[in-house]
């Protein structure tokens, strides 16, 4: 049988799971004994996993994850008051599908971005899609979106985000009440349709003095607060962590 106009029929198909498994197939030497409905349907499983993975890895790149992080790769070893079993619930992703948030505290260098972007990275896998931002970021970023146009599509956009990543809440001074009002602008967008995921080096009882007006705090941490997972961690940090295997990343703060 003649193979390679096949195979340029099935890459103009784009077919390229089907090419990859029929080459694989080719190269066993007991093919012909698997029956024809069992071979093709081996192609059409390794067609929708490429076509998976290729989306997997889209959605990967949109997300803009700080760091390549996995649920499977963290560390529960490490003594920093990690709850492995509402780590483990997070990880079957129905917080996302009921739209509740995540918020993740503790000093610095104790893993808090390395653990949201490996819940982004889960939720990236699971279909869903993710950003990660720092937030000193996304806010200067909507200050320069609002003078060049770009304001209401950027909001828009981020409304439509199912996972948001927003990594060092209340790293810098206190904010802007332009800042305020845009923050309550994307939280209020996403309030019971979308989650968010938030880091922060302060406890979650200090955002209210560092939001600064009382008004503006009430209405932002309504929304961020309610429904949400806390995660408050504690202990050594990781980047000082030597020796042995290390499974996480030892550069997260």
């Amino acid at each position: 049988m003649l193979l390679h106009p096949l195979y340029e029929t099935l890459r103009n198909l784009k077919l390229n799971g089907v090419i990859k498994g029929l080459l694989e197939q080719e190269a066993m030497a007991d093919i012909d004994q698997i029956p024809f409905m069992d071979r093709l349907t081996l192609l059409m499983d390794r067609e929708l996993m490429e076509r998976e993975n290729k989306r997997i890895a889209s959605r990967l790149r949109e997300a803009k994850l700080r760091q390549s992080a996995a649920m499977e790769d963290l560390d529960f070893k490490t003594p920093r008051k990690l709850d492995r079993s509402l780590i483990l619930k997070l990880g079957e992703g129905n917080w996302v599908s009921q739209h509740q948030n995540v918020l993740i505290t503790g000093p610095t260098g104790v893993g808090k971005s390395y653990l949201a972007c490996a819940l982004g990275q889960k939720a990236c896998r699971m279909g869903y899609r993710v950003f990660y931002q720092r937030l000193t970021r996304l806010l200067a970023e909507l200050e320069i979106a609002r003078g060049d146009g770009r304001y209401p599509r950027l909001i828009n956009n981020l409304s439509k985000i199912d996972v948001l990543i927003l990594d060092d809440w209340g790293l810098e001074g206190g904010i802007t009440d332009r800042q305020r009002r845009d923050l309550l602008e994307i939280l209020d967008d996403r309030y019971a349709s979308r989650s968010t995921i938030v880091t922060s080096q302060l406890p979650v009882d200090r955002w209210h003095d560092h939001i600064g007006d009382p008004t503006l705090a009430d209405a932002i941490l309504d929304r961020l607060i309610h429904n949400a997972h806390r995660i408050p961690l504690d202990g050594p940090s990781m980047r000082r962590k030597k020796g042995g295997h290390q499974p996480e990343n030892t550069t997260t703060d």
